[in-house]
């Protein structure tokens, strides 16, 4: 179920920016990006954004916020704190907070990687070749590692909290520091990203 859960859900969304490179020589949709405009299902793993292997997925001008960290109240004598429900309601709450990250940030990103290649003069063959560094290199592996690695405990943590008889709270709350650990490793590595695309544009 976990590996449904990353393949079927955050990891599009996390990982779709590989693909802003062939995106520039017209090509129909992909699946994943026919996945990413699918309506999600009631299963929480489902209802993050669907996925592919190297980079994020879209653009921006502004951050969004993180996932939600609200706490958890205690609970009252003989109340449960937490329900079935919250466990997919910080699952959804995150992948909204991706998919607004990457359409903030994949349309910016594509146009700078056109307007380095205007400015080199590159065909669109050598466009594909030089561009790759640009969403994929060590550091940027190193934030996918870290990605998968939180995909992976949200992963088991979302499935077994939404399909436990009695929800335990603590899970629900580390769930949800996961889930804005996520977020937050996406938004260094847009930061990263842009950072060594202005730097060549400025040459």
């Amino acid at each position: 179920m976990a590996g449904m859960f990353t393949a079927c859900g955050l990891t599009a969304v996390v990982f779709s920016l590989s693909h802003a490179i062939a995106q520039e020589t017209p090509a129909p949709s992909t699946p994943a990006a026919a996945e990413a405009q699918a309506p999600a299902s009631d299963r929480p793993s489902d209802r993050l954004p669907p996925s592919s292997p190297s980079v994020p997925d879209e653009p921006g001008l502004t951050e969004p916020a993180p996932a939600s960290q609200d706490v958890v109240p205690p609970a009252a004598p003989g109340v449960a704190a937490c329900v079935k429900l919250d466990f997919e309601t910080v699952v959804d709450q995150s992948a909204e907070a991706l998919r607004g990250l990457n359409a903030l940030k994949k349309p910016v990103f594509q146009d700078k990687l056109r307007q380095l290649k205007d400015k080199r003069g590159w065909t669109q063959d050598q466009f594909l070749k030089e561009a790759a560094p640009f969403v994929k290199d060590a550091e940027i592996d190193v934030f996918d590692k870290r990605s998968n690695e939180f995909l992976t405990k949200i992963s088991t943590m979302g499935e077994e909290g939404s399909a436990a008889k009695t929800p335990n709270c603590d899970t629900l709350m580390q769930l949800r520091v996961f889930m804005s650990l996520l977020v937050d490793t996406q938004n260094a590595k847009w930061t990263y990203m842009f950072g060594k695309l202005d730097a060549e544009l400025a040459k």
